[in-house]
């Protein structure tokens, strides 16, 4: 689950080789776990490898030589001088006997797959020129392409495409995954991946520390809720969800359903007077009370038992939001913040985070798209490198965990932690769909989930529950998947139900 940044994976290297390993004995294992993917992908044919200068293109001169020495027909096309190549990477060409094709787009043949070893993970400038046409060329050809860490022209940090960047079928890494594994556009371009283990110890991650993870059952098991024999509705806590006025009370519902649906022992749908009406055909295990205005909302919160809360679905902009945010903060609810609690506050986002910061210890979840995200933190929407970056300024700045919301949702906690979710389907774009997220989260605050496992774990269940319902899904369905996607995590963490 641990994903390393790029100079995280560099740390790993240089701590394995001070240890002992030489480099070349990483590069040799790569280049064949590399032979290895190609063998499975094209098991009979001509290999063409596309090499670049540097240890990138070292992998690719091993992996060509571990492929003629199974008896395959390879050939290796470098982009740039053999003669400049240096270190480990020099070694490797040093070690290969078969074809060396001067670098041509036009040459590239008719091979039944392309390794491409033309630029790692670390890439940081645009491409351009001869390398800019070799990807090209490839992408052309219809040739299935193997790339070697990361396909050429993609950052390894932030996911971008670098001017250009190749298509590949499948793509081998070493150790652990790199944020454009899996944030997009990167995630696109990478096809089936794969993590080849080529003798870094695990125990290097002990100095390294990572802090961005994938979202993954394994990280947050430990906190995952366990229902309890012997438990009760208010031990597994009380939620509540604001509503909007009568033309606009779908979404609340959506996310009172959602909490339900996640655990919460209770749920309450606060309703202005005249939603009372519409929302009250439309519940039976939710429950329904009539909360006018901020007065009222801190009535109700004067009962402890009401722990968790969702605010901004159907709500609406303006003071009235802002107001019952206030009071929230003040009685210290769990609290999850969407929609137009978030733009409520456009206009002043440092009252909002002023407010936090006056709470000790604060379980706060903001959810924003990027539309949301770009008014709270304009400055951070345009200037941070990667929407890793972009969720972790914003959770610093903010004082909460902060979840940006997309196909590759990113949450994180103030603290520097992040994760990136990466099994949400397509069918999660559809209306409605963040209001039943909003809810999971909140339904997992209100059993006492820290917000930091409670919003990576709903975004994990949401992207689940897509997969589980599939082509056709409305908003409506996804709570309805939820008993279905906690079944399978039960068995997967070994809980007994």
């Amino acid at each position: 689950m641990d994903i390393l940044t790029v100079s995280e994976m560099k740390r790993a290297d240089e701590t394995t080789i001070s240890a002992g390993t030489p480099g070349f004995a990483l590069m040799r294992r790569a280049g064949r776990a590399v032979a290895e993917a190609a063998e499975v992908m094209a098991p009979r044919g001509p290999v063409l490898v596309v090499a670049g200068g540097g240890n990138n293109g070292g992998d690719g001169f091993v992996a060509a030589a571990d492929l003629a020495a199974r008896g395959r027909e390879v050939a290796v096309m470098l982009v740039g001088d053999r003669a400049a190549l240096k270190g480990d990477a020099a070694l490797a060409a040093s070690e290969w006997t078969g074809p060396l094709l001067p670098c041509d787009p036009a040459a590239i043949g008719q091979p039944v797959l392309i390794i491409d070893a033309l630029f790692g993970a670390g890439l940081d400038r645009p491409v351009t020129g001869t390398a800019a046409a070799m990807i090209a060329a490839m992408n052309a050809s219809g040739v299935p392409i193997l790339s070697v860490d990361l396909p050429s022209g993609i950052s390894g940090d932030t996911g971008a495409v670098m001017g250009v960047a190749v298509q590949a079928a499948a793509t081998v890494t070493f150790f652990r995954r790199k944020p454009g594994h899996l944030l997009l556009p990167g995630r696109l371009y990478c096809g089936d991946t794969d993590v080849a283990d080529i003798g870094i110890a695990d125990d290097v991650l002990e100095a390294i520390a990572p802090r961005i993870f994938e979202n993954v059952p394994e990280l947050w098991a430990d906190t995952f809720p366990e229902p309890q024999i012997d438990g009760h509705k208010y031990a597994r806590g009380h939620a509540v969800v604001i509503s909007g006025h009568m033309t606009s009370t779908g979404a609340a519902r959506l996310s009172a359903r959602a909490a339900l649906r996640a655990g919460a022992g209770l749920v309450t749908l606060a309703s202005p007077p005249d939603a009372l009406a519409v929302n009250a055909p439309a519940l039976t295990a939710v429950m329904l009370r009539e909360v006018a205005d901020p007065d009222q909302f801190a009535v109700m919160l004067a009962d402890k038992r009401l722990n968790a809360c969702v605010i901004g679905p159907g709500a609406g902009v303006g003071e009235r939001t802002r107001g019952f945010v206030g009071v929230a903060l003040a009685a210290r609810c769990r609290l999850v913040l969407d929609a137009d609690a978030l733009t409520s506050f456009a206009t002043d986002p440092d009252a909002l985070f002023a407010a936090i910061a006056a709470q000790e210890r604060p379980h706060i979840v903001l959810t924003p798209h990027d539309g949301e995200f770009a008014r709270l933190f304009g400055d951070i929407a345009h200037a941070a490198p990667s929407k890793v970056e972009r969720a972790r300024q914003a959770a610093a700045r903010s004082g909460a965990v902060v979840l940006l919301k997309g196909a590759d949702t990113v949450i994180a906690a103030p603290d520097g932690r992040a994760a990136i979710t990466a099994n949400a389907p397509p069918w999660l774009a559809t209306a409605g769909s963040g209001d039943v997220l909003a809810g999971i989260i909140c339904g997992l605050l209100a059993q006492g989930v820290a917000a930091f496992d409670a919003a990576c774990i709903a975004a994990w269940m949401h992207g689940e529950a897509g997969h589980q319902f599939g082509p056709g899904l409305i908003a409506e369905d996804l709570p309805e998947q939820l008993p279905a996607v906690l079944r399978n995590l039960y068995d997967e963490l070994g809980i007994a139900y």
